[in-house]
């Protein structure tokens, strides 16, 4: 099954997320799929704090794809901004 999840990076104690589709058996930060955006959740200033490509999300997820819990929460905020 494929999900679409967050990968860890960035540095100790400065979090960075890529956002991408993934084997569910594959490691957390492990091969990937495809990628499918980033989340920066110690984002300051003009920095971005989430980028995602919804067409990507929405391919994957017309194929079967499953998002976890914080995935779907940060597509929920991404197309709230979008239709704002």
């Amino acid at each position: 099954m494929v999900k679409i999840r967050l990968t860890r990076g960035g540095a100790k104690k400065r979090p960075f997320y890529h956002i991408v589709a993934t084997d569910h058996r594959n490691k957390r930060d492990g091969r990937s799929l495809e990628r499918l955006g980033f989340y920066n959740p110690v984002a300051q200033g003009q920095e971005k704090r989430v980028e995602l490509n919804t067409d990507r999300v929405n391919h994957w997820v017309s194929q079967g794809a499953q998002l976890t819990d914080k995935v779907r929460m940060l597509v929920k905020e991404v197309s709230g901004q979008a239709s704002a």
